[in-house]
Formats: C-alpha cells, structure tokens, sequence
C-alpha cells in the first residue's frame, strides 16, 4: 500500500513485494510522483519474462520496439511492424497480471495520420496492453496525443535521444547539451503535457536538465541515461541481464546471463558428444 497520505475517495498504490495483485493504474503513477515514490520500469518481450517481471514487482512493462534490435536481431528499431509489436504484446499479457502494460507504438504507426494512430493503438490494447508509448515532439505529435487521450488511450511520451529519429540526430548521441537544445526539451515536456500525456520517457539528456523537466511537469517522468532524478526509471531486460554484448554506458548490469548461458549451452552440447545425456 502506499505510504503517502491520501483523499478517502483515491485509488491505493500497490505495493510491490510477491504476492500483491492490485493492477496498476495510471492515476497510481501520478500518486507515485506526487509520494516521490520511484516508479520501476523494463521492457519484455513474452510472457516467461512478463511473468518474471510482474512477480518481481516491477511497475510498468514497456513491450519495447527494442525488440528489433534484441530480439529480432535488427541493427535499428525501424523496421518493427504493428504485427511485431501486437505479437509480443500478446505473449507479455498472458504473463503479467499486476503491472501495467505500456505498447510501444513503432515507426510508422502513428506518423502518418491521428486516425492510424487511434487504429494501430486500438489494436495494441485489445492485444493486452494498457497504454502506449509514441516518440516525438512537434504539432502533428501533440494532435496524436489528443486523439489518442480523448478517447480513453494512454499515452506515455518519449524526448530526448529518439531512436525512431537516429537517422535525423546522426546516430545515439546526447541530447539537450545547449542551452538551446535544454530550452526546446522543456518545451517540448510542456506541450505535450498539455496535450494529454500520462507520463513521459526522457532519454539521454543531461541530468540536471531531466531534474528540471522533472520539477516542470505535473506528470511522471521516466528516464533512461537521464539520470537520478526523474520520477522512474526504464531499463531494457536485456542489458540488465548482461545479455547484450555492447550495453549502453548509462545501463547497469544486474546479472551476467549471457555468460551463463553460453556455458549451459556448451555443457549440453559436450553431454550429448559424449552420450552422458540422455542418461539409460
């Protein structure tokens, strides 16, 4: 339960040890921001490590278009389709019960027009999820939001480094470094808070700008290379669990899986060469 004090009529934040089952809500996240609670996010991708994230008590899962890159082996996020993401979406709701769910909105499904957009988060929530996190700033971005959020669908944003933009920013680099550049995030955050966000990812900004940002909006504030003073933090399951050969600078790993891994593999196969596995 949360340990703020709270009007009779809010909803209680779950708590997250193993064994609470109270599903996760975007008004628990704004509870959470206004209890300085911080908010815990990863992304995953099926339902085994869906199961494992919620029993851990994670609060969001992020169904990351990431998985082009970790999963499916892509060198950039683009070439994620709609089907991809509503797949994997699938899979993580058949193994999270408590967390909530955040869709990952890829390239090119909400660019085009806010009716796509509507149409392509539509699909992701009948799939299972419960918002859905779109990157970008600008007019045609902050029409989308509205569309999404008047009828009823979440929308978490995204600014800062944008990897649907890599491309545009010449590659994953630091963003907000000028005073400028500081300026136009800030404003960026307000806007499309006005537009009808329910939280917004910042990724690889200076971490005083993140602090700012952070104090600026009423909504909660997820980064990710952004720094200890936003309101959560995201992290991608597979640097964290040392899965990934080459993890980004800011990420920390908790576990060395790939290692393990490597040498489960290699057990097998020498067990078989050998015959010591099956056993008679």
């Amino acid at each position: 339960m949360s340990d703020s004090a709270e009007s009779p009529a809010a909803p209680k934040v779950p708590a997250a040890p193993k064994g609470v089952q109270t599903k996760v809500r975007i008004a628990h996240l704004h509870q959470m921001k206004a209890a300085g609670r911080p908010i815990v996010m990863v992304t995953a991708y099926d339902a085994c490590f869906g199961a494992l994230a919620d029993e851990a008590g994670v609060d969001l899962i992020l169904v990351g278009d990431s998985a082009g890159m970790v999963v499916h082996g892509y060198d950039t996020t683009l070439p994620v389709t709609v089907e991809m993401i509503e797949m994997h979406v699938a899979a993580v709701a058949r193994g999270a019960r408590r967390a909530l769910i955040v869709a990952d909105m890829p390239f090119m499904s909400y660019q085009v027009t806010p009716e796509e957009a509507v149409r392509n988060a539509g699909r992701f929530l009948k799939a299972g999820a419960q918002a859905v996190k779109i990157e970008g700033h600008g007019p045609r971005i902050r029409e989308t939001v509205r569309a999404l959020s008047s009828i009823g669908i979440p929308v978490i944003g995204h600014i800062g480094l944008v990897p649907q933009s890599v491309h545009a920013l010449s590659g994953y680099r630091i963003q907000g470094k000028t005073d400028e550049e500081a300026e136009r995030l800030m404003t960026m955050a307000r806007l499309q808070q006005e537009a009808g966000l329910s939280a917004i990812v910042l990724e690889c900004i200076p971490h005083d700008l993140a602090r700012r940002i952070t104090a600026e909006v009423a909504i909660p504030t997820i980064g990710i290379g952004a720094g200890p003073h936003c309101d959560g933090q995201v992290l991608v399951m597979h640097d964290l669990l040392g899965l990934t050969e080459h993890p980004p600078s800011f990420a920390r790993k908790y576990l060395d899986l790939r290692a393990g891994t490597l040498r489960a593999f290699r057990k097998y196969a020498r067990d078989v060469r050998e015959r010591s596995f099956p056993e008679e």
